[in-house]
């Protein structure tokens, strides 16, 4: 388990359950009430080695939100714990691969989207990557549905809860309580990716300390200031590739990069496959 984790070239599209692992799973295909707000599916799981998911690219957001024990998540380009009462989100064209640990069963909920390409993205320069989010209410609501599709499947009822848990995930990937300084610090990144950025310019610009930054940063984002850029790079040079004709070379002088080796270098670990191969696969 260990040498397969430590790399992307490693992983290949998976969907292991294992004999110990439960899941309580209500599609879009059973539920058409899930369409309406862009739902592929969701659920609830009781996992436990050898459960491990792999998928190589994600065709809309995918939240996971863990409810006891833990596991490890594919988030950045980089191996992360999801502990008890932590959430993490995933966007749109990334790599995303989870699995259970060794001796702890691992319990968490999930709500996968499958975005159309001219919505606007559900996850933006403020959502957070991992954070601290309780998923007691959104547990119940997906469990709310499952029992209602088993049962009399009522469409008001099943509408209520579809709602309550396209609201619960937004609630946590837009948070609504957002300094002003960080939302003027991230709008004026995106809207210049090809200059440089270091941690100095972004601490002048949003007028706290680096280290005050930094700390910001990691608590309601997940990632460290620096981290951020490279994200809003990835997620613009992934629009790109895929709505453009545009060469790898100007796409990677366009979000920073001055050497294009460095860029497909970077592009991989964050996404999982080399700019070239995301754009014959989109």
């Amino acid at each position: 388990m260990q040498a397969m984790v430590e790399t992307h070239e490693k992983l290949s599209e998976t969907h292991i359950l294992g004999d110990d692992t439960k899941e309580w799973q209500i599609s879009a295909e059973d539920c058409p009430a899930l369409k309406g707000f862009h739902i592929k599916h969701v659920g609830v799981a009781d996992a436990a080695v050898p459960y491990r998911m792999v998928r190589q690219r994600l065709a809309g957001v995918y939240l996971l939100a863990c409810l006891g024990g833990e596991g490890e998540l594919l988030l950045d380009g980089r191996w992360q714990r999801c502990r008890e009462g932590m959430a993490c989100i995933a966007p749109r064209h990334v790599m995303h691969a989870f699995h259970a640990v060794e001796g702890v069963r691992w319990k968490f909920c999930w709500v996968r989207y499958q975005q159309p390409n001219e919505q606007r993205p559900m996850v933006s320069a403020q959502s957070p990557v991992m954070a601290q989010f309780r998923a007691e209410a959104l547990e119940a609501a997906i469990m709310g549905l499952w029992h209602e599709m088993q049962d009399s499947k009522d469409a008001s009822a099943i509408h209520h809860w579809t709602r309550l848990i396209d609201g619960y995930v937004k609630r946590f990937s837009e948070p609504w309580q957002q300094d002003d300084r960080l939302w003027k610090l991230w709008q004026e990144v995106g809207q210049a990716l090809g200059e440089e950025w270091n941690l100095d310019r972004l601490s002048r610009i949003s007028f706290y300390s680096a280290e005050h930054l930094r700390r910001i940063c990691l608590s309601e984002l997940g990632r460290s200031p620096m981290r951020h850029v490279t994200f809003l790079r990835m997620q613009r040079a992934s629009e790109l590739l895929e709505t453009t004709n545009d060469t790898i070379e100007s796409i990677a002088q366009e979000v920073g990069y001055k050497n294009p080796f460095v860029f497909s270098n970077t592009f991989k670990k964050w996404t999982g496959r080399r700019p070239s191969a995301f754009r014959r696969n989109a």
